[in-house]
């Protein structure tokens, strides 16, 4: 006798909704997510359909009433708690677009919970689609099995960030003129952090000198070679997570 498959099957679609989830509740689904259910993973009744809302951990769905162009999933079981994200925030200076949608992308790929985008003086772009980089996030989030998506802060000016920077949270600043080693600045500083990575064109002197004054910051060096802001931002944020975030502890399923 064959044997039962297993059910969810790990490799059912995952889909982020905005509803709330939880024993036998019912999900409609239309417009370009039934698309790419029915159309594009052809799904049909009865078959499985990992949902998460950020908020209720994931759960497997059944597919059900069916119909041309929508569907209802009805919750089953839960199979995965809300994770719990290291507490590390993003700030980054917004760089033109593809580049910074990589880099919301990447973010929620690595476990960043919060994401701030900060003006700053060479910005070449004073202006985002906060809508966009949410979807990038979303979609990053479907692939890659998060449960919960980063906090999306609306574009802050750097004064106003430093101005209002929380106590107990170190300032992680990229500085391109020099600072500690990344390992040993993460060492000596743990608990809740944040990323500063400037724009295209770096900082300012003025902005350089604020940020070094502030009582929070901590100068690092990203290594010998410069970096592209959106190399810099993804390659110092996969640091810390091995260094003081959730890579440490990590093992995969069976270990």
């Amino acid at each position: 006798m064959a044997a039962t498959p297993a059910w969810p099957p790990r490799s059912a679609p995952r889909l982020h909704v905005e509803e709330a989830l939880g024993p036998g509740a019912r999900i409609p689904v239309e417009g370009n997510a039934a698309h790419y259910l029915l159309s594009v993973m052809r799904v049909k009744e009865g078959d499985a359909v990992l949902l998460f809302n950020g908020r209720d951990g994931e759960w497997a769905a059944r597919a059900t009433a069916i119909r041309k162009r929508d569907l209802v999933l009805e919750c089953a079981e839960q199979t995965r708690p809300l994770e719990t994200a290291p507490d590390f925030w993003l700030c980054a200076a917004p760089i033109k677009k593809g580049r910074i949608d990589l880099v919301a992308e990447k973010a929620c790929e690595l476990g960043v919970a919060r994401f701030r985008p900060v003006l700053t003086a060479r910005a070449v772009v004073d202006k985002l689609n906060l809508d966009r980089l949410r979807a990038h996030m979303v979609e990053a989030a479907e692939q890659c099995g998060r449960t919960a998506l980063p906090a999306l802060d609306g574009m802050e000016k750097l004064p106003a960030l430093l101005a209002h920077w929380p106590e107990g949270r170190h300032l992680f600043f990229a500085d391109e003129t020099g600072g500690a080693p990344i390992r040993e600045a993460f060492a000596a500083h743990p608990g809740p952090a944040a990323l500063l990575i400037g724009p295209e064109g770096g900082f300012t002197v003025q902005e350089r000198e604020a940020i070094r004054a502030h009582r929070a910051a901590v100068a690092i060096s990203l290594g010998p070679r410069i970096l592209r802001a959106e190399t810099a931002a993804i390659a110092a944020t996969a640091c810390w997570m091995a260094l003081n975030g959730d890579w440490r502890a990590h093992q995969a399923p069976g270990d």
